[in-house]
């Protein structure tokens, strides 16, 4: 008689590596976004940075009123865009976070019922080498005594 494992919670492990699988996609996709908003960010930072060096430049060798009021007004726009960019940052960050513990979480669980499987198997080893040991001996058994 041949004994076949079966993992009594194996439906459930699939599951559980399925929701881990859509966390770790969720999760990539916010580390992605947050990828792209700092980026954005930078860039804005990196924008006001020149402009504030092209000003400065300007000043020396003169610029006209009408120069000056351009450039505050793009000034003032440029930094509505960091402040508003600054916040799409933080809630990129938060939303990243939340999809990383979400993911290590269903890491742990996935974890936790690769245990259990592995401890039932262990279990499923030792009741087939007893049985086959109980079939030696049967079998030793009645060579013994068809011999006697």
């Amino acid at each position: 008689m041949k004994m076949i494992y079966q993992y009594k919670f194996e439906k459930i492990l699939t599951i559980k590596e399925k929701e881990k699988s859509d966390a770790r996609t969720a999760y990539n996709e916010a580390l992605k976004n947050f990828e792209q908003v700092a980026e954005k960010l930078y860039k804005l930072l990196k924008k006001k940075e020149e402009l504030l060096d092209y000003q400065q430049v300007k000043l020396t060798s003169g610029l006209s009123v009408q120069e000056i009021r351009h450039n505050q007004l793009f000034m003032g726009n440029l930094e509505k865009l960091i402040e508003q960019c600054q916040k799409d940052v933080i809630e990129a960050r938060y939303r990243m976070n939340l999809q990383q513990e979400r993911l290590k979480e269903k890491n742990i669980e996935v974890k936790k019922y690769e245990k259990i499987k592995e401890k039932d198997f262990q279990k499923f080893l030792e009741v087939v080498k007893e049985t086959e040991n109980k079939q030696m001996d049967e079998i030793s058994i009645q060579q013994f005594l068809s011999k006697g």
